[in-house]
């Protein structure tokens, strides 16, 4: 299989043993069709030069790569909305492969692989609607085509607004009619392929502590710890700890700056490194509204917009009980403690960097920027309906530099009252960053990139009825130029 030179196999998941994941075959099934081929993704890990037919062999009939010892669906436990459920596991999914990243973020045209180049990062293959394992329960172990067309757009947002997510490598339609009891049925089948930064969850560590085993909780340690947060120290679970709520800080305050909505917040959804994945329901705001939730079923609002921060502290909280199994000493216990309390202050100080970067703008202080924060949320605020989220950000990016062009534009009427004079003074004070972005073409329409559901629905509209796929390799088109002009 002609992998390119830069890739590198590194499968370190599959070394832990049986305690932590079961061998698994994949699905076999009627039909591979491929739909959504990342090739910037792939360039990251040397796949891009496989053929159509390799892919599908690779990510429809999951073959394996080269120096990968075949699927294995891990083993995990998780707290679903705040009751705990030890029956989980890779259900309908698994991990295919581990692969270095090559380059960092050079681009891929100037990436070299060479022995003595320091690894990248460590990169997971993990799969969707791949078929049974024995974590299926009752389930078909399948994902269903809209499903995987909406984490294919979820992602694709998030990457272009900056928010650390894992990004759809692949997707490939299967022909299988699957029921479901919360959509049309029957309905398409999909496979999918996400290239993630680990798959280790704040739950795999909870199901080696529900058995009390503390051997596995150590073993854990020392692997996400070497793996993903290497300047902790061997051994050190207070410091593993302060680094994962750190990264957990910056991601909730990615999130909360993009207006999204993951929806599902259990301690299977979250990992070690920070970065988020598994969309299932998920929105993004169509205007500031704190009680938005995305998914039908989350009755009490427990995952709603503005409760994202408490939900992921929630969940830090189990992650550190599992870490307290293995404290030695109280001064390591109350480190623990000072780990995770460490949470508050850096989602603050994220957001208000989250903030900055969305606007354009550089840093003048604390204070200054906490201003500027205040005043674009009590603008979103006051403005409510008349004045959407993702606007907000585009057509004042730059600064001072904008001002024109957002009052000229199509919005300009909403932009008036007390409320935007406060906003505008605190925008005013700071200057802009990279101002040469806003010679991006991007900047000269009249409209932003969003992500609302009726245009989700659309584009799945037009796939469903006429099997056209234009609507949705056009909006991950235009997604990745966003992602150009936000980033340049």
């Amino acid at each position: 299989m002609p992998v390119s030179p830069a890739y590198r196999p590194d499968p370190r998941f599959f070394d832990l043993g049986p305690d932590f994941g079961d061998p698994v075959s994949a699905a076999d099934f009627p039909q591979t069709i491929l739909r959504v081929r990342n090739d910037r993704a792939a360039a990251d890990v040397g796949l891009e030069t496989l053929s159509d037919d390799e892919w599908l062999s690779s990510f429809g009939r999951f073959h394996p790569l080269p120096g990968q010892p075949g699927p294995v669906a891990m083993r995990y436990h998780g707290h679903q909305f705040r009751t705990y459920n030890p029956d989980l596991g890779d259900g309908r999914g698994f991990l295919a492969a581990q692969l270095r990243e090559v380059g960092g973020a050079q681009a891929a045209s100037d990436r070299v692989a060479s022995d003595s180049a320091p690894p990248g990062r460590l990169l997971d293959l993990g799969t969707k609607g791949s078929g049974q394992t024995p974590w299926s329960r009752r389930g078909d172990g399948r994902l269903t085509l809209k499903g995987g067309m909406r984490e294919v757009l979820a992602a694709a947002m998030l990457e272009s607004l900056g928010v650390p997510t894992c990004r759809i490598l692949s997707l490939v339609e299967t022909g299988e009619a699957l029921e479901r009891n919360d959509e049309p049925s029957p309905t398409r089948s999909a496979v999918m392929v996400r290239l993630s930064h680990s798959h280790i969850r704040f739950g795999t560590f909870q199901r080696a502590a529900y058995y009390g085993r503390k051997d596995q909780i150590e073993v854990l340690l020392e692997h996400a710890r070497s793996l993903y947060h290497p300047s902790v120290a061997t051994g050190d679970a207070p410091g593993f700890l302060a680094a994962v709520v750190e990264a957990s800080a910056r991601l909730t305050a990615k999130w909360i700056s993009a207006g999204f909505v993951h929806g599902v917040l259990n301690t299977d959804n979250l990992n070690v490194t920070g970065e988020s994945f598994d969309y299932g329901p998920w929105r993004f705001l169509p205007h500031y509204e704190p009680g938005f939730t995305a998914a039908y079923f989350d009755n009490s609002g427990l995952y709603a917009f503005a409760r994202q921060p408490e939900a992921v502290f929630w969940n830090l909280t189990q992650l550190a009980g599992c870490l307290k199994l293995i404290a030695d000493s109280e001064p390591q216990v109350a480190a623990l403690t000072e780990a995770l309390n460490g949470f508050g202050p850096a989602y603050i100080r994220h957001l208000r960097a989250a903030f900055l970067n969305r606007l354009g703008v550089k840093s003048l202080g604390e204070a200054a920027d906490q201003r500027l924060l205040d005043a674009s949320l009590a603008l979103l605020r006051d403005k409510g309906e008349a004045l959407r989220w993702e606007p907000l950000f585009f057509d004042w990016f730059g600064g001072f530099s904008s001002g024109a062009r957002a009052l000229g534009g199509v919005r300009g009427k909403a932009y008036q009252g007390e409320a935007f004079d406060a906003f505008r003074f605190a925008l005013l004070e700071h200057e802009p960053d990279r101002p040469e972005r806003l010679e991006h073409p991007m900047f000269a329409a009249a409209e932003s990139e969003e992500m609302l559901i009726d245009e989700v629905e659309a584009i799945w509209s037009a796939i469903d009825q006429g099997d056209d796929w234009s609507p949705l390799y056009a909006k991950l088109a235009r997604l990745e130029a966003a992602r150009i002009a936000w980033a340049l």
